[in-house]
């Protein structure tokens, strides 16, 4: 099976870097390197800034292709029509074991991003930039290049910057459960649609934006939108940033220029050369077959003409060896798992999906397929968030894409072919020996006071949990840094004052390879 992927895998790119630019000079990009590689950069105004956004084309890079120069405008209306000062957000969580793009920007270029974000956050007239990350080593990098520029999120500050940590898991990505997470909540989506840019943060209108997306306005900002344009397809100008993984010999992060074949990327990354099918847009995406890999190129629209999406640059290729339909049954236990548990097609829909391709492979015949084919019909946007809209679209594809391996399974003995999980995933229990950093602090209960109310086990689930007698059960470990606010909550609202917070003299763990001191160091030059 497929190791799960390193924060930093080799990063490699085709034709001239634009965000991958000094890469071959330095491990991190601080400041200093920063400046030399890519030069100043001057503020814009609100409209100067939006009218960049669309002559370069500016899509988010982060899955949903949204417009960025509309959402700039919207977001600057509704603060000016409100009278409120609007908050800017990098949405850096990158919860989905197939991804890696923007956990090696904010590895290795965290300032390229911080340009965007604070070109955006001038124009609009911001007081607040908050960036979300999922990462050990993102949150390391980011808050060092927050202290490069003296920023920080202390009182009396002109702009109030600060790291947000959130849960590496597939819903706390999305939009508006990282804007849930800022503003003190679960990072879990909320279950009613809101748009961010009239109420986002504390209420207030919030430009969020994914983190590539950022550093793109940066890289345009610098060089005009006419120079940016004579990269890639005039359509969808510039170049992206993909993830490749799955059976490659060599997994990795590419910056292509819009336009390039897709089979050209996959033999750069060692795919076979002819592969049974690629996973296009990660695990919310949809699989092409061999012969669609001929006929596409990087862009949103040549993949979504062949079945394929681009979503947030996550491709995975699956070799003639192993079984599709097992490799897909393995990503849909994860989905299944993945669930926010608050509204029934996640919580029960797609267990029961998952469930259903199991039967298919297991030999329930025909009616299993019946079965899944409508549950997966039924899952399809009745969810509070987009995950099970998402899961529904990753099986819908896996059913219409391998039709040959579904009928030998379901027709007969199965297709002779072993699963060998070359899709990654990340190893049992990774959510609860995700490496953090510590804070110093522990949680700890006086029993003679406790009376099992439960109101901590609501608040911070990733440290408190409730035993079968419903008093609570804690992590005999040191509160992460990115948890602490929410352990002091929970202190704080403990109805019979059982709960406190206690120092502790662990230390502080080894520095994640490819991130930490050693990257930091290595980018000061």
């Amino acid at each position: 099976m497929n190791a799960p992927l390193p924060d930093v895998p080799e990063v490699r790119v085709v034709g001239l870097p634009q965000l991958t630019q000094g890469f071959d000079l330095v491990e991190r990009l601080g400041l200093d390197m920063h400046l030399k590689v890519h030069g100043p950069l001057d503020p814009m105004s609100g409209e100067f800034l939006a009218r960049l956004a669309d002559e370069m084309s500016l899509h988010g890079r982060g899955g949903a292709g949204f417009p960025f120069g509309r959402k700039l405008r919207a977001v600057g209306e509704a603060a000016i029509r409100r009278g409120v000062r609007p908050v800017v957000v990098v949405n850096g969580s990158e919860g989905e074991p197939a991804c890696r793009k923007d956990t090696v920007l904010l590895n290795r270029a965290p300032h390229l991003i911080l340009d965007g974000a604070l070109l955006a956050a001038e124009a609009l007239g911001a007081r607040t930039l908050i960036v979300a990350v999922t990462r050990n080593s993102t949150e390391i990098s980011v808050r060092a290049a927050l202290a490069e520029r003296g920023l920080s999120d202390r009182r009396g500050q002109g702009l109030r910057a600060r790291v947000v940590r959130t849960p590496e898991r597939m819903v706390s990505g999305e939009a508006s459960a990282v804007i849930r997470a800022v503003s003190g909540g679960p990072a879990l989506p909320p279950g009613r649609r809101e748009r961010a840019a009239e109420s986002g943060v504390g209420g207030a209108p919030t430009l969020l934006s994914n983190a590539e997306t950022f550093a793109q306005l940066a890289v345009a900002a610098r060089i005009g939108p006419r120079r940016y344009r004579h990269t890639g397809l005039d359509a969808e100008p510039g170049t992206v940033l993909l993830t490749l993984s799955g059976a490659v010999a060599r997994p990795m992060v590419v910056e292509v220029p819009t336009g390039v074949p897709l089979r050209y990327v996959l033999q750069l990354a060692g795919a076979p050369v002819l592969p049974q099918g690629v996973l296009t847009g990660g695990y919310h995406g949809s699989w092409i077959d061999s012969a669609a890999v001929d006929d596409a190129v990087v862009s949103r629209a040549s993949l979504a003409a062949v079945g394929g999406a681009l979503g947030a640059g996550a491709i995975l290729p699956i070799g003639p060896e192993t079984c599709p339909l097992g490799e897909s049954l393995r990503v849909a236990n994860w989905l299944a798992a993945e669930t926010a548990g608050q509204c029934g097609p996640c919580r029960l829909g797609l267990p029961a999906a998952a469930g259903g391709l199991s039967d298919v492979l297991n030999g329930g015949g025909p009616a299993a397929l019946e079965a899944l084919r409508a549950v997966t019909q039924a899952v399809k946007g009745r969810g509070a968030c987009k995950h099970p809209d998402g899961s529904a679209r990753f099986l819908a594809s896996t059913l219409s894409a391998f039709t040959d391996d579904l009928a030998a399974h379901v027709l007969g003995g199965g297709c002779g072919r072993p699963t060998l999980g070359v899709l990654p995933l990340p190893g049992p229990g990774y959510q609860d020996t995700e490496e953090s950093i510590p804070s110093g602090e522990k949680l700890a209960v006086d029993w003679t006071l406790c009376q099992g109310h439960g109101l901590c086990a609501d608040i911070v689930p990733e440290l408190i949990r409730l035993g079968p007698d419903g008093y609570p059960a804690l992590a005999d470990a040191s509160v992460p840094t990115h948890l602490r606010g929410r352990a002091q909550r929970a202190v704080r609202r403990c109805p019979a004052l059982a709960l406190r917070m206690e120092q502790t003299t662990q230390e502080r763990p080894a520095l994640p390879p490819g991130g930490g001191r050693k990257a930091l160091g290595s980018g000061r030059g």
